[in-house]
Formats: structure tokens, C-alpha cells, sequence
């Protein structure tokens, strides 16, 4: 065999592994394209949720600097999608005040919603003699005083989505609900046994993935 036709074989091989390479590369485009094409005709949307009501049973600042809580809310989520269903994987809840946790996270049971499907959780919040800042302690006498106190119950965890066989991988979910609660006396909500006081919020919560 001459150096011509190792070079000629060399040239034909050269040219099979490039049409073989472009052909894997145009079907990853093909299947990457219609994977999008599918997401943005279904447009997935995020959840709803919504603070429908906070039970409080204990809120009190010991010393000026300890904080005890413990509060049962109720959080209404809604899967606003048509086409897609949403997985929660491992979501926890808890409570802060001025931007620092006051409870310990509760974690709420794995759920999947269908289309336009509702769930809704009324889990315990607890925080027992939690150390907070010498500022907190003094806003938080002040919105006493002022007879308005805001706590934000805070969402996290994971969540998928799901297209009739296709399961997405995790992303994050962040939902900050505010909860204003009067501080003006038992008037201001509904007694709920000896201690507890309900108040009804029904406040719209923001939700990032």
C-alpha cells in the first residue's frame, strides 16, 4: 500500500468521525430544543401560598433578651398549573422577627399536588427561651406598645415539577408570609381555650424558586 492511499483512508476516516459527531451534536440540539419548546409552551408557574391564620399560645420576652414562642399557623398552597404537578420534598417552616429565626424549623410532610390541586398544613412553631439581639427585645416592646406586632413565617425546602411522565430536579423554595399580630389584649382575635388567642389573616405570602 502506498502513502497515497494511507493518506486517502486517512482523509475518509476523518470525514466519518465528523459527520458522526455532527450527528450526536444535532440530536442533542434537536432534544435540548424540544425540551424547551415543551417548558415554554406549558409555562410552569409557582405556587401560591397563603397565611390564612396564626394561633398563638405563647409569645414572651423574659429578661429582655430570651423569647419564647409558640404559635400553630395554618398555610393554605395552591398548584396553579394546568399541565404540571409539583412535587414538595423535605419543606420546613418557622418563624421570625425582624429578620431573625425565632423557632425551630417543623418540618411538613412530603406532598405532591396535581393540576390546580390545594394543600394545606397548620403546623406547631416552637421556640423555647431563644436568645435575640438587646435591639429585638427593644422593637419588640415597642410594637407592643404600639399594639401591632409583624412576625414572618418563612417556607423552605425543595420542590419538582412534574409533566406527565417527566419528573424536573429539585429547586429551591422560598416563601415569606407575614403575620401581623395585635397585641392589644383577647378583643383583637378569637379565644382559643384558656390561653390561646386565633387571629384570622388570610395574607397573600411571597414565593421565590
Amino acid at each position: 500500500m502506498t502513502a497515497k492511499d494511507c493518506g486517502h483512508h486517512d482523509d475518509e476516516r476523518k470525514k466519518l468521525y465528523r459527520r458522526l459527531f455532527a450527528g450526536a451534536l444535532g440530536f442533542v440540539i434537536v432534544v435540548l430544543f424540544l425540551i424547551l419548546l415543551i417548558w415554554l409552551i406549558l409555562r410552569p408557574t409557582k405556587p401560591h401560598f397563603v397565611l390564612q391564620d396564626a394561633t398563638v399560645f405563647a409569645f414572651n420576652l423574659s429578661g429582655g433578651n430570651t423569647l419564647t414562642t409558640t404559635v400553630q399557623v395554618t398555610l393554605a398552597a395552591r398548584n396553579p398549573n394546568d399541565r404540571i404537578g409539583i412535587y414538595y420534598d423535605r419543606v420546613d417552616v418557622y418563624a421570625a422577627y425582624h429578620g431573625q429565626q425565632i423557632t425551630l424549623p417543623t418540618l411538613l410532610p412530603s406532598t405532591y399536588q396535581g393540576h390546580k390541586d390545594s394543600t394545606v398544613w397548620s403546623p406547631f412553631l416552637y421556640g423555647n427561651a431563644v436568645p435575640v439581639a438587646p435591639y429585638l427585645g427593644v422593637a419588640l416592646t415597642q410594637d407592643e406598645i404600639a399594639g401591632t406586632v409583624m412576625v414572618n413565617i418563612r417556607v423552605r425546602g425543595r420542590i419538582r415539577w412534574k409533566v406527565g411522565t417527566f419528573i424536573s430536579g429539585g429547586y429551591h423554595l422560598y416563601v415569606n408570609c407575614p403575620a401581623y399580630i395585635n397585641s392589644g389584649g383577647r378583643n383583637n382575635g378569637i379565644a382559643v381555650g384558656p390561653a390561646a388567642i386565633k387571629y384570622q389573616l388570610i395574607m397573600d405570602c411571597h414565593v421565590d424558586v
